[in-house]
């Protein structure tokens, strides 16, 4: 037996507490990733029955770097070291990773998987080539004896493996379900505000980026797939989001790395919450072989796989089998063709036989879970209500200092009073033009500003009124076609090569709510309008319809007074 040094009692400082605490539960991290998934677990345990809670982290892993922060914001749960954690008594100990430094704990150890089940191979943690990480004789024994009271599993076919890996785990293995996914199918109701967080708004499509970490990973083949996704994709019908492993935000800067795309539109989910809602909003999911990709799939969202992971996944297990059965996406391809493709695929769920195979016993991992760590408290009750996790909350992508796209090329076509456009952010990955160029006031770049046949001022400033600030533009750039001064919401001011000034509102649709009208969009459709031959008394005789995709909207203009031709 090893020598275990004596365990500290409590300090005697419970004279504080307006009420005793009754259990004391510590969770256990060695990563950002497992933090938060333990996290998930511990909303099952209610702190009015007298539970207090603690969180450590378990030295030794590569990817420690940025736990710091995120356990500094935490509230409701004290923060002890390693050794302090130690060398004090638990009634229950938590970790959603497993290292057999853990046996060191003075508490019952419950261990559950960080991802989608058990998958990768990782030959330093496990100590062999054919055990997936968790699942490992050397990560669950110390000294040869298993250590953790409980092995949580998400399905039964992991039984299977850990009979092969480590046979004498069997008898402590529990299949509990997936409290993580369970979660987001818990949050599915909040669907339509995650998508509006993300940008999904006026008939947008939301494709979400994610990557696992490791040279086979998307972002360690193709780290400028989001920076191309941007450019390619238009403005008004797609908006992108990318959810990285947080072990690449341990060991790079990816907010830097994708500065250029963000300002083209990208969102960027921060690494410690959001990735769950995000795969909630989404339409489709670009990713590898990570668990995002495996429970966007698992939710029916249209998933295409830019790699695989073969050469580090348990070819045993259910990840393995969806590397090899998801949709390819040719990341030097037409990227928008492929996305339309697979957007049009009728059948969602053709995923769910490999992901069924990881994620069992789903909506039951709260039933599952809580009265199994409810019976490691002694001394609390287990609630008589039935149990359930809270929704994620609404994603909130990173602020960035860069402003979003101020340059567009635009490209459409007339139909009567109809016009069809599309719009690509002007990019570094900008090609050539398809057609003409848009841009804010706020474009930097002069040779865009002066061979762009539509300027917009995006918002409304009372210290320079719409008239002067439009003849001092048209004076600056006589080659502009038009430019938009905004007046409000869905209310803009317009003028015309040749000084006609025509002022726009967008018509609300019967007991709809006023409609947006982005002015940039609007100089961009009037001056296509005009270039296909277009009379400008036309407009304020008949209006404008507004295509973007499948959303139109219609505009009605009136002449200000006095103006001319």
């Amino acid at each position: 037996m090893p020598f275990r040094p004596q365990a500290r009692a409590w300090p005697d400082d419970d004279r504080w507490d307006t009420r005793p605490v009754r259990a004391r539960v510590l969770a256990v991290a060695r990563t950002l990733t497992s933090a938060t998934r333990v996290l998930d677990v511990l909303t099952l345990l209610r702190g009015q029955d007298g539970i207090r809670l603690y969180l450590t982290v378990n030295p030794g892993s590569a990817f420690a770097t940025g736990l710091d922060g995120f356990l500094a914001g935490l509230t409701g749960i004290t923060v002890l070291d390693w050794r302090e954690a130690t060398r004090r008594r638990f009634d229950l100990a938590v970790a959603c990773a497993v290292h057999r430094s853990m046996a060191r704990l003075k508490a019952p150890l419950i261990v559950l998987p960080h991802g989608a089940g058990y998958n990768r191979l990782v030959t330093r943690s496990t100590g062999d080539t054919v055990s997936a990480a968790g699942l490992s004789r050397r990560e669950l024994t110390h000294w040869g004896r298993v250590f953790p009271a409980v092995i949580g599993l998400s399905h039964e076919e992991q039984l299977d493996r850990l009979r092969i890996s480590c046979p004498e785990a069997l008898p402590r293995a529990r299949v509990v379900g997936d409290p993580c996914f369970d979660r987001m199918l818990r949050s599915l109701d909040g669907r339509d505000g995650y998508r509006a967080a993300l940008g999904a708004v006026d008939g947008r499509r939301l494709v979400v980026v994610n990557s696992t970490w490791s040279e086979h990973s998307l972002f360690g083949r193709h780290p400028d797939l989001p920076l191309r996704l941007v450019g390619r994709l238009p403005a008004d019908e797609y908006t992108v989001a990318v959810v990285l492993h947080p072990n690449i935000w341990a060991r790079h800067d990816p907010a830097a790395l994708l500065a250029a795309a963000e300002r083209s539109g990208l969102r960027l989910v921060p690494p410690d919450q959001g990735w769950q809602a995000a795969l909630v909003a989404a339409d489709c999911l670009i990713g590898d072989h990570g668990s995002v990709s495996f429970y966007g799939a698992a939710l029916e969202r249209h998933t295409l796989l830019v790699a695989t992971g073969a050469d580090e996944l348990d070819p045993r297990s259910p990840t393995y089998a969806f590397g090899q059965a998801a949709p390819p996406l040719d990341p030097d391809g037409d990227l928008l063709t492929q996305l339309e493709q697979a957007l049009a695929k009728p059948d969602r769920a053709a995923l769910r036989p490999i992901t069924d195979r990881s994620l069992g016993r789903q909506g039951q991992s709260a039933r599952l879970l809580r009265p199994l760590l409810y019976s490691y408290l002694r001394q609390v009750d287990e609630p008589d209500d039935e149990p359930r996790q809270p929704p994620y909350p609404r994603p909130v992508p990173l602020p960035t200092a860069l402003p979003g796209p101020t340059a567009y090329d635009v490209e459409g076509e007339r139909r009567g009073t109809e016009v069809r456009l599309r719009r690509y952010p002007v990019g570094p990955d900008h090609r050539e033009a398809r057609g003409s160029y848009a841009v804010s006031a706020e474009e930097p770049t002069l040779a865009l500003r002066h061979s762009a046949e539509v300027m917009a001022r995006t918002e409304v400033r009372a210290e320079l009124p719409a008239e002067r600030w439009l003849a001092d533009t048209a004076a600056q750039l006589p080659g502009l076609g038009v430019a938009v001064a905004a007046l409000g919401k869905a209310r803009h001011l317009l003028r015309l090569r040749g000084g006609l000034l025509l002022e726009a509102h967008a018509e609300r649709p019967w007991g709809a709510a006023t409609p947006h009208l982005d002015p940039l969009l609007l100089g961009a459709a009037v001056a296509l309008w005009l270039a296909d031959g277009g009379d400008p008394a036309g407009l304020p005789e008949h209006g404008l319809t507004v295509r973007t995709g499948d959303r139109r909207t219609r505009v009605a203009f009136t002449r200000r007074p006095g103006q001319n031709s």
